[in-house]
């Protein structure tokens, strides 16, 4: 008998990473890469993070959002569209639902690994990226924060599948 936790990730479900997004410092503008490289307990390289090259212990070491989650976002915040190099978040990926991968591991491109931890909670900034109500409208849509479990270069394209369960 399949468990919640089978439910949550099937094994043939497989998203894409529709952007990658990056910026040097907490306050400097955030700016899109084709490809960087995912380095396990650190971040990604051309992110702030990675840039110190020091272990990071933080949960946050990776950000994602959902493609599918942008459009939503812009509805309820009353606007055209959402820019995802606004929102600061390091993955768009689409085709995969992220909410249900809690604690899930997922494989990104051919080597890199990274495991979700929880919510990634929009912050005051929203409503200057957004405009009014952008903080709100974010509220369930943030995203989630994942730690980098196993490095490997990813790219825009690349396929992220959830792994299965090994507990």
């Amino acid at each position: 008998m399949k468990t919640i936790h089978d439910l949550n990730a099937p094994p043939d479900v497989v998203g894409r990473i529709d952007a990658i997004v990056v910026r040097g410092s907490p306050r400097d503008p955030a700016r899109r890469v084709e490809r960087t490289q995912a380095l396990a307990g650190i971040g990604l390289a051309d992110d702030r993070l990675g840039q110190r090259g020091e272990a990071e212990l933080s949960t946050r070491q990776v950000t994602l959002i959902q493609a599918e989650h942008l459009d939503v976002i812009a509805k309820l915040a009353r606007v055209a569209q959402v820019d995802p190099v606004g929102l600061r978040r390091n993955l768009v990926v689409s085709g995969i639902n992220l909410l249900a991968l809690k604690n899930a591991r997922l494989k990104l491109g051919d080597s890199a690994v990274l495991e979700i931890v929880g919510p990634c909670q929009p912050c005051s900034r929203m409503e200057e990226t957004i405009g009014p109500g952008g903080y709100a409208a974010m509220r369930g849509h943030g995203g989630m924060t994942a730690r980098v479990i196993e490095s490997g270069p990813i790219a825009v394209g690349d396929a992220v599948a959830a792994l299965p369960c090994t507990v």
